[in-house]
């Protein structure tokens, strides 16, 4: 009988037990194979501000925007998936990405 993790709430069944090794959810924070980050200038509907979008990266995205902002020195936000990030900082947040080892692309403007 298997069992899963997620409808366990209490057991007495030594074997019950699911450690956090075998749930095989990988963390990772580094730069996934086949990962292709895109990184986008856009203005529309922004009241002519630029900001630089940021898109494709799996994981915590909290994490990485909170990096981009320090190393930009700028604010941004995460929602639906991508980083936005204030300003024209598509060329300071590729070469920091490609030093972290993320694969880049840029589109839309550049």
């Amino acid at each position: 009988m298997s069992v899963s993790k997620s409808n366990l709430v209490y057991s007495t069944n030594p074997q019950a037990m699911v450690s956090n090794e075998t749930e095989g959810i990988p963390e990772q924070s580094g730069p996934q194979p086949g990962q292709v980050i895109k990184i986008q200038r856009e203005t529309k509907g922004r009241g002519g501000k630029t900001v630089t979008a940021v898109m494709g990266i799996r994981g915590d995205l909290k994490t990485v925007q909170k990096e981009l902002q320090k190393h930009c020195g700028t604010g941004g936000s995460s929602k639906n998936g991508r980083i936005e990030i204030q300003g024209d900082q598509g060329l300071k947040i590729k070469a920091y990405l490609e030093g972290k080892g993320y694969k880049v692309k840029l589109s839309g403007g550049y």
